[in-house]
């Protein structure tokens, strides 16, 4: 078995930092062409339009920077526990983006914040599942200490799209890359490594066609 890699801090933190700049880069740049349009008085014909691609922009910009501010961030919420509702608001909001349906059936408990984290970042990969569209169902299951979380998809079968696992998950998943990480694969690495800080073992794969995601308390943990 290939040893786990090891970040050091500064390292991780500036990987991290990378992603949710790739994901905000976009709907930033949007914004700053919808108010150029707006302007140019030469362009007033298309100002409907680049009203349209702000609001958009913005609104992509916003569930981005929630999601990242819990599944990546200290939080602001106070204490060492997040509550499910808290993850249900911004899982929402990120599916009013997402090309999927999220069937939400988390049970309203208090979550220790790691292990909200790794749900969150398990639910953006299971989001990746279904890249054309399809549905998502978030679940957590177990009693309190001993949670089990379990995420299953399937694709929209107008969209003649497989479900699939995102590519290179499962070797990031397990810290072990054979070709090492990198700012493009830290997000599903940092959903191994809080796996492995909060003792769930991780399973991730194809059965009967849907995509199966699942964590749980290892059994010598």
């Amino acid at each position: 078995m290939a040893d786990i890699i090891e970040l050091n801090a500064t390292d991780l933190a500036a990987m991290l930092c990378s992603r949710v700049c790739h994901d905000l880069i976009n709907p930033i740049g949007a914004i700053g062409n919808g108010l150029e349009v707006l302007g140019d008085p030469n362009q007033a014909d298309m100002a409907e339009g680049a009203r349209e691609l702000i609001a958009s922009a913005a609104k992509q910009s916003r569930a981005k920077l929630e999601f990242a501010r819990l599944a990546y961030g200290a939080s602001s919420t106070a204490g060492t526990d997040i509550d499910t509702r808290e993850c249900e608001r911004v899982a929402r909001l990120l599916f009013e983006i997402e090309k999927a349906d999220l069937d939400w059936q988390a049970p309203l408990i208090l979550l220790p914040k790691l292990k909200a984290k790794l749900f969150m970042n398990m639910l953006l990969i299971a989001a990746g599942s279904v890249p054309r569209g399809g549905n998502v169902t978030a679940r957590i299951s177990g009693e309190a200490g001993k949670e089990v979380f379990e995420f299953t998809s399937y694709s929209d079968p107008e969209k003649r799209q497989k479900t699939l696992v995102p590519s290179g998950a499962a070797e990031l998943l397990s810290g072990a890359p054979p070709e090492g990480v990198d700012a493009r694969g830290i997000q599903p690495f940092y959903t191994g490594l809080l796996a492995r800080m909060t003792g769930m073992e991780i399973k991730i794969g194809i059965e009967d066609e849907k995509f199966v995601f699942t964590a749980r308390p290892r059994a010598d943990g």
